[in-house]
């Protein structure tokens, strides 16, 4: 510690961040006098503006999107109108506010008597020396150990800067629902709201510079984009050069000299690691950027000073962040047996429509690296219960190494997409051979893995000689 600040108090350690953070103590640090520092809500961007609270919404967005395309069943239902109210009650009174208020008063309680919480903003002023406060009441803080996981903020474009607009963080809480949206974006975030605002009944505009997805294996992305653009307004290959409007209505002027005008406008351009906002440079710690530099260990350039999740990580994946969480708590507490963070072989899913999932690598990621590459698209509509849901865009795409019967990447577009990619997930995790995996298990019939089952059959894969 400096010798210019004098410590209000002193921990074992301080976690910054009730993110994935939040999950570091167990009884292994009972003993460990622990500060958690959260100027928000407890929870971090999963439990309160991320993949809960949106997937929640995408379940009723599914619904109201069945219920307005079941003709082709032989059914007559229809989409009447959303109660927009009645969907924030349920998710957020009912449930995401009470878990969030819960972590926290659970962390204040005699329960967890070890722990002090911190409820203002943390900057550094010196090495393992932090500015923050409780209420009103600012302090000064140290710490042996001291861990970073203070999460990523949605990027807003400098362009935004006059008008008024939404982001992931506060979208879902719209007094109403708007009755058009203009979306700017085409990645994970800005194709989940599409889904679910449209299929809700707002009219939905989406303003991008490239095809949307464009980070998936190029036939997941072709296939999606061929779906989106005939489900939205799509102004594609576009960039915006001005925004003009109040909280009634937003216009937006593109690079050609269209214009765009909506309710309401959501900023999805990405997401911002909160490197920036700590002053890191008084601990010592090194940044790319705005994401905060680690070894393969979670370690930060400054000694006794770990970093963990969206702040740091590759990853801005929340699964991602639970298994740091795991790695970093392992490497505090056995120094001579520390494990690198687990970045092999990272699936997601993106919950637009139709669902999306993926794992491992592209065809042309793999033609890059080397491989002998074999790959299979496989319609759901080839197999039994592709026919029963009478889909005709679900698609697998496995991609092999041919030689070796490897599997390489997994990607999926359709229902149960993020369920049905859990066995690929599998496979390349533990090397499964594909050559010999399909005819040593039972696929249940007629069952959608059937899909899985039919691609792997598909692939052009070299079996040893006899």
């Amino acid at each position: 510690m400096a010798a210019n600040y004098t410590a209000d108090a002193h921990y074992d350690l301080i976690i910054i961040g009730a993110g994935s953070g939040n999950s570091i103590p167990t009884p292994d640090f009972d003993n460990w006098s622990i500060a958690i520092i959260e100027e928000g809500r407890f929870g971090g961007t999963c439990m309160n503006v991320g993949c809960i609270p949106t997937k929640m919404f995408v379940l009723a967005a599914d619904t109201a999107f069945d219920a307005a395309n079941s003709e082709r069943l032989g059914l007559y239902t229809e989409f009447r109108s959303a109660n927009w109210q009645a969907i924030k009650e349920r998710i957020f009174t009912n449930r995401i506010d009470l878990i969030a208020a819960g972590g926290e008063e659970y962390r204040r309680s005699e329960a967890s008597r070890n722990v002090e919480v911190y409820d203002r903003h943390a900057s550094f002023i010196a090495p393992k020396t932090l500015k923050t406060g409780q209420g009103g009441e600012e302090k000064v803080i140290t710490g042996d150990t001291i861990i970073i996981a203070a999460g990523a903020r949605p990027f807003v474009p400098d362009w935004a800067a006059d008008v008024p607009v939404h982001t992931s963080d506060d979208i879902m809480r719209l007094e109403h629902q708007p009755e058009s949206l203009t979306i700017v974006g085409g990645g994970f975030i800005a194709m989940e709201f599409a889904h679910i605002f449209n299929s809700l009944g707002t009219k939905v505009r989406i303003v991008n510079r490239s095809p949307f997805l464009r980070a998936l294996d190029a036939d997941i992305t072709a296939a999606f984009n061929r779906i989106a653009d005939d489900t939205y307004e799509v102004h594609k290959g576009r960039t915006v050069v001005k925004a003009e409007g109040d909280d009634s209505s937003a216009t937006l002027t593109l690079d050609d000299g269209s214009t765009v005008t909506s309710e309401k406008l959501l900023i999805a351009t990405g997401r911002v690691p909160n490197g920036d906002q700590l002053n890191l440079g008084a601990a010592g710690v090194e940044t790319n950027g705005t994401q905060v530099a680690v070894d393969e260990f979670g370690r930060t350039s400054a000694e006794g000073v770990w970093a963990l999740g969206d702040i740091s990580s590759p990853f801005q994946l929340k699964h991602v962040a639970n298994a740091e969480t795991r790695a970093v708590r392992h490497n505090i507490l056995h120094p001579d047996d520390m494990v690198a963070m687990p970045h092999q072989n990272v699936p997601f899913a993106v919950f637009t429509h139709p669902q999306i999932a993926t794992v491992g690598l592209t065809q042309q990621e793999a033609v890059d690296a080397g491989f002998d590459v074999t790959a299979k698209i496989q319609n759901y509509g080839d197999v039994a219960y592709g026919w029963g849901l009478e889909d005709s865009t679900g698609i697998v795409k496995l991609v092999a190494d041919r030689s070796t019967g490897k599997l390489l990447g997994a990607h999926y577009m359709g229902p149960q997409a993020s369920t049905l990619i859990q066995q690929m997930i599998t496979v390349l995790a533990h090397g499964i051979d594909l050559r010999t995996m399909p005819r040593g298990q039972y696929w249940i019939h007629p069952a959608l893995p059937e899909v899985t089952e039919n691609a792997i059959l598909g692939l052009d894969l070299k079996f040893p000689e006899v």
